[in-house]
């Protein structure tokens, strides 16, 4: 769900939560193939993620290093705390506590993916249309996720939550008044599920003891093979809209914004932290034993 620099925090906010320092995995050198260690080091953060990625290829020029791309990384890197980032991490484990909890949250994507993706087809901005990518979309994978967790009624009996509908206005207020600013909502959301999807389905499937993808489609992206080659199409793609510096200060304000209205929907969960940690902690455990354990003691 998180653009790569804020995944850091992963690790602090699993140190906050169960006040083990082990759990901090040194996180400000967290990155991509890092975390990817602390996971082999820390078997509560074994997540199974299956690697679908291809080895990642340079390209010429790194897209992330000029242009839109790196205004996007540099802006909401420099904007946010180290503790709004932590609690947005915790706030996904509140998340991942309890089925309840987190029926809630998928809920939550499902208004707001509804709304964007709407937002994106009605939209004759050619700058939406440029990184409108049909192999991102999430409304499907949420309403069969919405099916999983509320019944093939869910259109008629789930309504949006208070931070739910506020960010759903934001959405569409953007769309028709500043409809290139939807650009924001787009970094925001789709680079972090694609880039975290794995790991933070992984997680939920662990924490609640789910098989396979039942009720976490939205985690998965079918279409995508190599991720890091296509986060670097997107953000080829977005630099080459050619935006003016004070259009890029805009984007970037709203995308500060965007992360304000996800921090909001994981504050509404009642789960807690503690439980969904502790049930990394046990299923970690309990799969380490059934691995290692020598037969004569099956």
């Amino acid at each position: 769900m998180l653009p790569l620099h804020l995944l850091a925090p992963i690790a602090a906010a699993a140190a906050a939560s169960t006040g083990h320092p082990a759990l901090g995995v040194r996180a400000a050198m967290v990155s991509a193939s890092g975390f990817r260690h602390a996971a082999r080091s820390y078997p509560v953060l074994a997540l199974e993620v299956e690697e679908k990625q291809a080895p990642p290829t340079t390209p010429a020029v790194n897209p992330r290093s000029q242009g839109l791309a790196l205004a996007l990384d540099d802006g909401t890197r420099k904007s946010h705390s180290v503790a709004e980032n932590t609690a947005f991490v915790t706030g996904f484990f509140r998340g991942i506590a309890t089925r309840d909890a987190f029926s809630q949250l998928v809920a939550g994507l499902y208004f707001v993916y509804a709304a964007m993706e709407a937002e994106f087809d009605a939209s004759e901005d050619p700058r939406v249309k440029a990184l409108d990518f049909p192999d991102l979309r999430r409304t499907a994978a949420l309403e069969e996720d919405m099916r999983f967790y509320f019944g093939d009624q869910f259109k008629a009996t789930v309504r949006p939550s208070p931070a739910t509908a506020l960010y759903v206005a934001r959405v569409r207020e953007v769309a028709r008044s500043r409809p290139e600013l939807l650009v924001a909502h787009m970094y925001t959301r789709y680079l972090g599920d694609l880039f975290g999807g794995q790991m933070m389905g992984g997680m939920a499937r662990r924490s609640l003891g789910l098989s396979e993808d039942e009720g976490l489609r939205f985690y998965t992206f079918d279409a995508i093979d190599d991720v890091s080659t296509f986060i670097d199409t997107w953000y080829t793609a977005a630099n080459a809209l050619g935006l003016s510096p004070e259009l890029e200060a805009e984007v970037v304000d709203e995308a500060n914004r965007v992360f304000s209205l996800n921090i909001a929907l994981f504050d509404e969960l009642d789960g807690k932290a503690w439980r969904a940690l502790w049930a990394l902690f046990t299923r970690a455990l309990v799969d380490w034993d059934k691995k290692f354990k020598p037969a004569h003691e099956s």
